[in-house]
């Protein structure tokens, strides 16, 4: 399967999908995107030779196909945001339908939406005093962390003292998580039935 992943930040996730190997025999890292020409996970795919391409701050119609464009060329079969920041436009989710994934660092449909990413999502957690955090990977649609959840897994945060240690227990969790989704998907066995996504034994 043709994977090309979104990435704003350092890259700890795509590291993952790299380092996993079970994967190695499932995908084809064909593309890494970003829309911060300095992040280091553009550096790790340069370091690997796979292509890269940096996403315009203002997407109009000819930026946006021409992305299109990037992503049919290297035969795409599934977009993995992982760790990216930008809304993907809507002409982009429809072209992807059903193939676009994204991993958010809480228990959806709890702590997503717009301007909750990173650190603001687990001081938000934190300050609720909930007991239990997590990861969960969904189909990206039109609006942020709206789409149907594909899996979630959870951990117990009832003896944290801080964000940060939130952070560092949900990252550990989002490692494992997004490489079992992907290789479910690279197995063709995520099927959507009566609007609930179902993963395939």
């Amino acid at each position: 399967m043709n994977l090309a992943v979104f990435v704003s930040g350092r890259g700890s996730n795509l590291k993952a999908i790299l380092d996993n190997q079970e994967l190695k025999s499932l995908i084809n890292l064909r593309a890494v995107c970003s829309n911060d020409s300095q992040c280091n996970a553009l550096k790790i795919a340069e370091s690997l030779k796979i292509d890269t391409y940096v996403v315009p701050k203002i997407q109009d119609e000819k930026e946006i196909q021409n992305l299109i464009y990037f992503l049919q060329q290297r035969e795409i079969e599934l977009i993995v945001l992982a760790g990216y920041l930008k809304l993907i436009p809507a002409f982009l989710v429809e072209k992807f339908e059903n193939r676009i994934i994204n991993i958010h660092p809480a228990l959806l449909p709890s702590f997503g939406g717009k301007g909750m990413y990173g650190m603001n999502v687990h001081k938000a957690v934190f300050d609720s005093s909930a007991k239990v955090s997590g990861a969960s990977v969904h189909f990206v649609n039109q609006e942020y962390d709206k789409g149907r959840i594909i899996a979630q897994r959870c951990v117990d945060i009832s003896d944290v003292k801080s964000p940060e240690e939130i952070a560092e227990r949900v990252l550990n969790i989002e490692h494992q998580l997004l490489p079992f989704v992907i290789k479910k998907f690279a197995q063709k066995k995520i099927k959507i039935i009566d609007n609930r996504v179902l993963i395939l034994d």
